[in-house]
């Protein structure tokens, strides 16, 4: 084995230490910190970013790896390593420390106000933190360079290489074949789902998602679950992946699609090779193929009817008097009642989309410069009535409902629907695989599907670029065609179009 390898992988280790203990202090953070703590808490992420930042950018270890990236006695694996960090060494480079420690104390001082304007709901309270924010990734756009837009530099961040003028192809496309869609179901008769906002007791909708995470392969000795503001899931490495969830104890639909949602995440994160620790592939592709693995299980697993037909007795059992008069067919076309809603994360999966193009359109407005972060709220406003034809009643179940531009994540959003439609060309495949191994989601096990996404797409990690994942399990490049067939197959028979 060459012992530059091993020295420059023990440094890069070392700075992933650093970063999974940030972290753990940002989970924190978003779980179980004391309000008092969070000053301090921003100067110490503040200074963990730093520290990360100078290692990363420390001269003698690009010059290490320009070394080993001539050495021909380097396998594969390692020689894309090599070129991966190189990479990011090289975009790195471009941030100031400065910058650096400034945007993470940034990002924590938007968090808190984030929090703050949603208990006020009022989104004057988070005003100042996200236009300071906005004007240092407006910088940051200026530090990494773009050609085109730039929006582009802060998609790339998320998916490499992914631009605006594709995206608005993409959408144009899906707003082609969504809308008329939409406007047959909107003229069908509309399915009833008002069981759903009952009183469902808290502690019994736990123990439920729980029974979920374990039924999908989450490992529970590895991770653990709690309860957040805003869902997320968040690794240390692939043997601590955590994730939360919310529970509305009148909706039953918040905590079920939290735990689905974000533990298709953490089983990505599980699934990630643990001797590469620290490199490159360990980690995930890209934002697009992690949320394929999401929107996967929340809707090709999670909303299907085969799984309520499992999951439906238990559930049940739970809350007889609530679902006394309600069959699993019941349950299942009410988990895909298609409505304009004004929260994305309980949107239907065809809605949904119109959700993530508005965010995507905003802020290509506010990173261009076309709208000002004052007028955020009536920029919001107006775009819900007109994609969705809905009013939004305050500033918590309107532009405050995502936490995504509190962490400063601008670029983010349109990995949503990029991950939907991957999910569907992934699950089109798997379904096809595991036919002809003679074998079945469809029969309630779920172990096959999940060892068929760890050989397929988890254990590479960055082995390959998610378009080059994507054709080499699916034979093509991301294809919208597969969600528009899925989409139109399965909406067709639920509302009798």
């Amino acid at each position: 084995m060459n012992n530059t390898y091993e020295e420059v992988k023990k440094k890069l280790k070392r700075i992933a230490d650093i970063n999974n203990s940030a972290a753990v202090l940002q989970w924190d953070q978003e779980t179980f910190i004391p309000k008092n703590g969070n000053h301090f808490r921003a100067e110490q992420l503040a200074t963990l970013s730093a520290l990360s930042h100078e290692l990363f950018t420390e001269p003698q270890l690009e010059q290490d790896l320009l070394e080993l990236s001539s050495d021909k006695n380097l396998n594969e694996g390692q020689k894309i390593n090599i070129e991966l960090v190189l990479e990011e060494i090289k975009k790195q480079k471009k941030y100031p420390v400065e910058f650096v420690e400034l945007l993470s104390h940034s990002i924590s001082t938007a968090f808190q106000a984030w929090n703050q304007a949603r208990e006020e709901n009022d989104v004057k309270f988070f005003l100042p933190a996200l236009s300071r924010l906005v004007e240092l990734k407006k910088e940051e756009v200026q530090l990494l360079g773009y050609e085109e837009h730039p929006y582009d530099a802060l998609l790339n961040q998320y998916e490499k290489n992914l631009k605006v003028k594709e995206l608005d192809f993409i959408f144009d496309q899906v707003q082609l074949y969504l809308l008329p869609l939409l406007e047959k179901i909107h003229n069908s008769k509309q399915i009833n789902d008002q069981f759903f906002r009952q009183h469902f007791e808290k502690d019994r909708q736990w123990n439920f998602g729980i029974e979920l995470l374990k039924q999908m392969g989450y490992d529970f000795e590895s991770g653990r679950q709690d309860i957040s503001a805003h869902p997320f899931t968040i690794s240390f490495s692939p043997q601590d992946v955590r994730i939360t969830t919310r529970i509305d104890e009148n909706n039953l639909t918040e905590m079920i699609w939290s735990c689905i949602h974000e533990g298709g995440h953490a089983l990505y994160e599980q699934g990630l090779p643990t001797d590469e620790y620290g490199m490159p592939l360990s980690e995930a592709v890209s934002l697009g193929i992690h949320e394929s693995q999401s929107r996967l299980w929340e809707n090709h697993v999670g909303r299907s009817e085969w799984y309520w037909k499992k999951n439906f007795p238990e559930l049940k059992n739970l809350f007889p008097a609530q679902l006394k008069n309600i069959s699993a067919d019941d349950f299942y076309k009410a988990c895909n009642k298609v409505e304009p809603s004004l929260i994305r994360t309980n949107a239907d999966e065809l809605t949904y989309h119109l959700h993530i193009l508005i965010r995507y359109q905003l802020e290509k407005a506010i990173i261009g410069g076309e709208l000002k972060i004052e007028n955020i709220r009536d920029a919001w406003n107006e775009a819900y009535q007109k994609q969705l034809g809905i009013k939004v009643p305050d500033d918590k179940h309107g532009v405050l409902q995502d936490v995504h531009w509190s962490h400063g994540s601008f670029g983010y959003f349109p990995t949503y629907s990029i991950g939907s439609f991957y999910a569907a060309q992934f699950y089109h495949y798997a379904a096809k695989d595991l036919r002809k191994s003679g074998t079945t989601v469809e029969d309630g096990r779920t172990a096959p599907l999940l060892n068929w996404l760890r050989e397929k797409i988890h254990r590479h990690g960055k082995f390959y670029s998610a378009r080059d994942l994507c054709t080499r399990i699916c034979e093509k490049p991301l294809d919208i065609s597969y969600f528009v067939n899925y989409a139109e197959n399965k909406f067709h028979r639920i509302y009798n179009l």
